[in-house]
């Protein structure tokens, strides 16, 4: 058997039930009596003759989150990577694609994903070391969004930096030792946005690797913003220009 992952939440199931049902093992429910939307997922699961179990709560131990009563084991999917990164780049007009510096709070790149979806953007791009990656509590979060936005695993971010560079890509990196803003930057043709891991930011050599550092003006006391907020104040700024521009 192939590796296997659990993911809970009852968004989450729903959304990889219904975009890849021949990677789903078993679909588990809290035994008791079914609400409206746990049944609705139960009568899918079995009109596609999934495996079905109704278990007891001790049986939801190994999951960390709100499970809201259900679970799947599933086929764990293989990471994308650097050649599907290029064939991506190649292939799309105007990408907009979101680079993640050591991103390690599984709640913040659920997020990000979230946002990456509302917007359009067609990856996101994490490092292999230092990162969180695709987990339950990523899919829980992202409530669906991870099975619609590409999640690109690089060995180095810095070299596919520079290499999407080669490829006409313009890096803004977010950072707060700048004078221009994101809304000082044209946005709307293939842009990368570069963010920092939680708490220190963008590290030097990524910084070095962007063509322009933007800021996101504040006016309170706070020194900074959390990563997956920044990102979207960032990327909804493209989507906009993006849309203004049609």
């Amino acid at each position: 058997m192939a590796k296997q992952e659990t993911i809970y939440g009852l968004h989450a199931v729903e959304k990889f039930i219904k975009q890849s049902p021949q990677s789903v093992y078993s679909v588990c429910f809290l035994k008791g009596k079914l609400n409206k939307r746990q049944q609705s997922l139960y009568d899918q699961a079995k009109s596609l003759g999934l495996n079905i179990q109704q278990v007891s709560k001790s049986a939801f131990n190994r999951v960390d989150g709100n499970h809201q009563g259900v679970m799947a084991d599933v086929a764990k999917q293989a990471d994308l990577t650097e050649s599907d990164l290029k064939q991506l780049i190649e292939n799309t007009s105007n990408p907009l694609f979101i680079f993640l510096d050591e991103v390690q709070d599984p709640h913040n790149l659920g997020a990000i994903l979230r946002t990456a979806d509302a917007v359009g953007a067609h990856a996101v791009i994490i490092p292999k070391h230092n990162s969180v990656g695709m987990n339950s509590t990523v899919r829980k979060v992202a409530s669906g969004a991870a099975d619609n936005v590409r999640l690109i695993v690089v060995s180095n971010l810095v070299r596919t930096l520079k290499d999407m560079q080669q490829e006409g890509m313009w890096m803004i990196g977010l950072a707060g030792e700048t004078d221009q803003t994101i809304y000082d930057h044209d946005l709307t043709g293939s842009i990368g946005i570069v963010m920092g891991t939680e708490g220190s930011g963008l590290r030097r050599l990524t910084k070095e690797a962007c063509d322009h550092l933007a800021a996101i003006p504040m006016v309170g006391v706070v020194e900074s913003l959390n990563v997956s907020v920044a990102t979207g104040v960032a990327v909804y700024e493209a989507f906009r220009q993006r849309q203004m521009k049609q």
